[in-house]
């Protein structure tokens, strides 16, 4: 109108994204695998902390939840069987500002993957890892997996798996500079969303091993947990995950647990009679292995040429 002054800035909104902004190619998990609880809180948190798909990446190696970076709207990196926390080392080594989600199974991490998982977890990069554990290896069709209860039947021990499973949190505890260690299952969403939200606001390496479904080669191991509650022991406290009440109900067995304390995060790992849930240990001073290898990153090209040359000069005769 005459005589009012016009302000013709473009007025610029942020930027926010949906639960679709995350979504990749269609899931092809078998129908009732626990793997699609997982994607979807994977998604949730990623929406809730309006992470920039751009900025994210998620890296696997081989097996059926290391399909997980086809299936999610960010960029992904399917490595190698076993190499997936290399990779994801690798990357942010390279790019700390990346968020670096790790998905990988019980074959693929606790077994060809072992020693990558010890070192990753001493560095304490700062990154989300997932370890799918169905105690079976299902892509490959039922071979015994290093966390196959005795009795299991499967295609290379058809008569039950012989010899005691591994216990991944008694290892994981006893790590140097291990920073979160947690547990939780796949079919209560609630818990699971927010164990997951937990290790990935947490600076380090969020180590979340995840009780999970195989409907088709290892039915019988999740339908026994299923139908009985109270075989799990569902971690409490100020510091610890957070409980709804509903979730409480659905766990009869429950205790209070510092996390901080490592010596009682042991007692609760190594007791067989009780399946522990939540988050067993913290500590959020841990120092990231990223802070030093990253140092450098910054420089151009010709920097970092000029430096190498230099480098040689020294070693020249």
């Amino acid at each position: 109108m005459l005589g009012l002054k016009a302000d013709w800035s473009l007025e610029v909104f942020e930027r926010y994204f949906t639960i679709g902004d995350y979504a990749g190619g269609e899931a092809r998990w078998c129908p009732g695998c626990g793997d699609h609880g997982v994607l979807t809180a994977a998604q949730r948190v990623l929406r809730d902390e309006q992470q920039k798909p751009e900025l994210s990446v998620c890296v696997s190696g081989i097996g059926c939840s290391s399909r997980m970076p086809h299936y999610l709207g960010t960029y992904g990196f399917h490595g190698l069987h076993g190499r997936a926390l290399p990779l994801a080392c690798g990357i942010k080594s390279r790019r700390p500002d990346l968020d670096v989600w790790v998905a990988t199974g019980d074959g693929d991490c606790f077994s060809i993957g072992t020693a990558h998982w010890i070192h990753a977890l001493r560095y304490n990069m700062n990154m989300t890892l997932m370890v799918f554990d169905n105690a079976i290896y299902g892509l490959t069709k039922a071979q015994t997996s290093p966390t196959s209860p005795i009795g299991l039947k499967t295609s290379t021990h058809p008569f039950g798996a012989i010899i005691n499973p591994h216990n991944p949190l008694t290892v994981t505890l006893g790590i140097t500079n291990v920073s979160f260690v947690a547990q939780v299952v796949d079919w209560n969403p609630p818990l699971l969303y927010e164990t997951l939200k937990a290790a990935y606001q947490h600076r380090g390496t969020g180590f979340v091993r995840i009780i999970q479904r195989c409907p088709v080669y290892a039915e019988k191991v999740s339908k026994e947990l299923q139908a009985d509650p109270s075989r799990f022991l569902l971690l409490e406290h100020e510091k610890g995950i957070p409980v709804d009440p509903s979730v409480q109900r659905q766990f009869p067995q429950r205790t209070e647990h510092d996390p901080s304390d490592l010596t009682r995060a042991f007692q609760l790992a190594t007791d067989q009679s009780k399946i522990p849930v939540g988050l067993i240990y913290h500590n959020p001073v841990a120092p990231c292995y990223e802070d030093l290898s990253s140092q450098g990153s910054e420089m151009t090209p010709q920097e970092r040429l000029e430096r190498f040359e230099a480098v040689l000069d020294r070693s020249t005769i």
